[in-house]
């Protein structure tokens, strides 16, 4: 029985430091205007609204894969500012914040750009 016990002990303290192990991240998922994922598409995010505006002083950029997703790493659990476009599309006009992130989690979200 004692065995069992610390087995399990042991077994909860791997358990527990591999979910310390996640960082913050986001995983953001670009749509088009049809639902359509977006292969391509650059994605940047900013922790302020003037460095949203200025496009300047971006916290984390990526470009997304062939699933339309980019995965951001490292990332402050706090709300962040987004800018995704290829081409001629983009999401000004809408969805251009994401919720406060949860600490060590992987976050998602979906931008549509039009």
């Amino acid at each position: 029985m004692k065995t069992f016990i610390k087995i399990l002990f042991v077994f909860g303290v791997v358990m527990l430091s591999a979910f310390q192990i996640i960082k913050t991240q986001l995983a953001v998922t670009v749509r088009d205007e049809l639902g359509n994922t977006v292969e391509g598409a650059n994605v940047i995010l900013f922790e302020t609204e003037d460095d949203y505006n200025t496009e300047k002083n971006s916290v984390a950029t990526g470009v997304t894969d062939a699933k339309g997703v980019v995965k951001l790493r490292e990332l402050k659990p706090i709300t962040y500012y987004v800018i995704a476009r290829k081409d001629d599309k983009d999401n000004s006009g809408g969805g251009e914040q994401t919720g406060k992130l949860e600490t060590n989690r992987i976050n998602k979200v979906t931008i549509v750009i039009q």
